[in-house]
């Protein structure tokens, strides 16, 4: 009878261990991440992409952290801008025209900074924004996304065309938010901080290995 009891313990114990090892911290479909119903894997995007707007204060706020989330995750983010109404496509002209003409299509910190600011800036007036606008861009190098030659028109539209697809195809209807792997979106208001975002995009990443 001990035999038998002394038995039935260690494998009580070797149960609890197995237990206390499992996912059950794994994060959990419907509160921290969701399965797109479109798969994105044809748009060739990078394995992990932040889905943003310049008009985003939160985008804005979430945009310092970014170097440490490419390192918590060893990924070199994406970045596509949303397209789900007209402020959006007028700040996603914007950006892409500043990606197109960047080096490596990546838009310096710096600059980046001053387009959220600018973009979310509601006392200037038209005008205003025109010169300012007009300012970042050539202080860079870059032509104005009023000055666009045929050609560059024609880039952009490309680039618009793309980030079209992708905010309609995923369903986007919040920012910022991040896609992995072209299946998954992460729910950001499922994570306290930017580790356990991280924690969630790793996971995503081997949950396709």
């Amino acid at each position: 009878m001990f035999k038998t009891l002394s038995k039935t313990l260690s494998v009580l114990a070797f149960a609890l261990v197995v237990s206390a090892c499992s996912d059950t911290d794994a994060p959990v479909e419907g509160k921290q991440y969701r399965t797109l119903e479109t798969n994105l894997s044809s748009y060739r995007l990078p394995q992990v992409t932040e889905v943003f707007s310049l008009g985003c204060g939160h985008c804005r706020n979430l945009e310092p952290m970014l170097p440490n989330l490419e390192k918590l995750t060893d990924s070199k983010l994406g970045k596509v801008h949303v397209m789900f109404n007209e402020s959006a496509q007028i700040a996603a002209m914007i950006f892409y025209s500043a990606v197109m003409q960047a080096e490596n299509n990546q838009v310096p910190a710096d600059m980046k900074d001053e387009l959220f600011a600018l973009i979310q800036n509601h006392d200037m007036d038209g005008n205003a924004k025109k010169t300012e606008l007009d300012r970042i861009f050539e202080s860079r190098g870059m032509v104005s996304p009023y000055e666009l030659n045929e050609e560059q028109q024609k880039s952009l539209f490309d680039y618009l065309q793309l980030a079209e697809s992708v905010s309609s195809a995923a369903k986007i209807n919040a920012v910022p938010t991040f896609i992995v792997n072209g299946k998954y979106e992460v729910i950001l208001g499922g994570h306290q901080d930017i580790n356990e975002i991280a924690e969630t995009i790793n996971y995503l990443k081997s949950k396709e290995q």
